[in-house]
């Protein structure tokens, strides 16, 4: 038996004409059957997960759409609810994906031409990523360049092919079957509507929720579905915030208030701390005067440092209510920040949130018992502490000084200024003199503790007696008198009749005055006899010895006040 013969193939036939020619000629003479993609359907839901909405379209397939486009358009969606809709294509797990807007599918060259002169919304299909863009199916072969996806990172470009998108014609030439789309133009174009209705919508004082979209020093963006606002640093909370990121973090929902809309500049500014009770409104209630609080330290600066005694509540010390024992010129060289303090309330201020604080105060006046510490009389021995041009000071006690003045440091002579005599440093010895705890002052004196002839003096007479001296400075109505060796005295000058001496002296030598006695004196004094009665007094002048009646004595002080005689 002989074995068939199997005719060899015939070899095909080359055509003349290109795939791409045969291709093109199928589809103008066999147009594409259009489908629902640009007809509006009615859809009923069925569904709502807490992403989606489920459609029943009429197809064996539902329908779907995201809950956040009715969220954000503040739409309130349930099962049973119906709305017309279209098909704008299928989403990776096969649900038709909706638009409640009417979407063309252009399927020739003349639905392009009229979708192009309408600049109406078209519906294609990317098929591929190509130099400087991608290659989308409209019906035809388009090009859609990257800068106008919408697409920003080149990472996300692979992921546009597949996928049907919204367009608009941007150019189209139909001779060289040349056809250019806009993605992005039409995303910008639905944003700004979408923010336009939502800025529409939202009211200053009411109660919003919202997504933290991106965070900034000065405060954070907020999603109100489709409209940013901004909530400020300060709005934030009523205690001090310092960066946002420190109490939010980016995709946390929020709550809070809408505290202004600005339709112009389209700005809405938001606070949550106002969905908080103010600390502040009970603050009178909360901080007596003089009483003790305890806080930290927030922010320190030249003047002061801010204390933050709860929440919300901060209180200001000045450099001034730092310390009793110096003088504080920068607060930072007494405080820090993050620092815990006691201090007494000083004064609160509720209209303008203002709490004065007191750091010196928590510690105890140093002043309260000065006087009983240091009673007028007793002696102290301190250093001295810094010196002036008028007088050196000693610390008596932790925010305690006392000053001697320049005065009162030599009763041998007198300092012309007190680093003359003394030394900071130096360990003194004094007499405390007098004591003002109102205006805080303590007076002391170094001389007060020196023995002097002075003393003697002064206890060997009397207010009263008539003592003989030399004018050793005269000045005006006042001059000061050598009553012996380092005893010195003050006397009031005044017109005297050199007589008056002489008359007293006689009346005082015998009960009944002998008047030829006082005569002959007065002739003996005076040449010219009762005639020089008449003359004028002899004038005070320096170096001039003169009797002086004591007029007071002060031991305390060591001071002796003269009057002439």
């Amino acid at each position: 038996m002989s074995n068939p013969i199997t005719p060899e193939p015939r070899p095909v036939a080359e055509s003349s004409e290109s795939f791409e020619d045969i291709l093109s000629q199928y589809e103008k003479t066999h147009p594409r059957k259009k489908e629902d993609g640009g007809k509006q359907l009615d859809g009923t839901v069925i569904a709502v997960s807490a992403e989606s909405v489920f459609f029943d379209i009429g197809f064996k397939t539902e329908g779907i759409m995201p809950l956040a486009l009715f969220q954000g358009a503040g739409e309130v969606v349930k099962p049973g609810d119906k709305m017309a809709v279209s098909v704008k294509g299928r989403d990776p797990e096969g649900y038709y994906e909706l638009s409640r807007q009417k979407i063309a599918q252009p399927w020739d060259w003349s639905s392009l031409e009229q979708a192009f002169a309408d600049k109406a919304t078209i519906v294609g299909r990317v098929t591929g990523v190509i130099k400087g863009g991608f290659r989308v199916d409209v019906g035809v072969r388009a090009f859609m360049p990257a800068s106008r996806s919408g697409v920003r990172d080149v990472a996300d470009m692979e992921k546009l092919v597949g996928q049907e998108i919204r367009c608009r014609i941007i150019k189209l030439d139909a001779t060289e079957e040349d056809v250019v789309v806009d993605r992005r133009a039409l995303a910008e174009e639905e944003e700004r509507g979408v923010k336009e209705r939502r800025s529409s919508e939202i009211r200053e004082g009411e109660t919003v929720r919202g997504t933290v979209r991106s965070l900034t020093d000065y405060g954070a963006f907020v999603d109100l579905g489709g409209v940013d606002g901004l909530l400020h640093v300060k709005e934030i909370a009523w205690s001090r915030v310092n960066k946002p990121a420190d109490v939010l973090s980016l995709g946390q929902q929020i709550e809070a208030r809408v505290l202004k809309v600005d339709p112009e500049k389209r700005r809405i500014s938001l606070g949550m701390k106002q969905l908080q009770k103010d600390p502040w409104d009970s603050v009178v209630e909360k901080y007596k005067l003089g009483e003790r609080a305890r806080g930290t330290v927030t922010r320190v600066l030249e003047f002061g440092a801010f204390v933050e005694v709860e929440p919300g509540i901060e209180g200001l010390i000045h450099v001034s209510e730092m310390s009793w024992a110096k003088k504080v010129r920068i607060a930072s060289d007494v405080v820090k920040p993050g620092e815990t303090v006691e201090v007494v309330i000083l004064g609160v201020n509720q209209a303008e949130h203002r709490i004065s604080l007191g750091l010196k105060q928590a510690l105890g006046d140093p002043w309260a018992n000065v006087a009983q510490s240091f009673a007028v009389g007793s002696v102290i021995e301190r250093p001295v502490t810094r010196l002036a041009k008028f007088g050196a000071f000693v610390q008596l006690a932790e925010g305690v000084e006392g000053m001697i003045h320049v005065s009162d440091i030599s009763a041998e002579k007198r300092a012309e200024y007190p680093q003359d005599v003394l030394k900071v440093g130096q360990l003194v010895k004094a007499q405390v003199l007098a004591v003002d705890t109102g205006k805080r002052l303590l007076r002391l004196g170094m001389k007060q503790l020196v023995p002097t002839s002075v003393d003697e003096y002064i206890t060997e007479h009397k207010e009263g007696d008539v003592v003989t001296g030399r004018m050793s400075e005269v000045s005006g109505e006042h001059a000061r008198v050598e009553l012996g060796d380092g005893i010195n005295a003050a006397c009031r000058i005044s017109a005297v009749n050199p007589a008056k001496g002489l008359v007293e002296e006689a009346t005082q030598s015998a009960s009944k005055p002998d008047l030829s006695s006082l005569s002959s004196k007065l002739k003996a004094h005076w040449k010219g006899g009762a005639a020089a009665l008449e003359a004028k007094p002899e004038s005070a002048r320096t170096g001039q010895i003169r009797k002086f009646r004591i007029t007071k004595l002060d031991p305390a002080a060591k001071k002796i006040e003269l009057e002439l005689v």
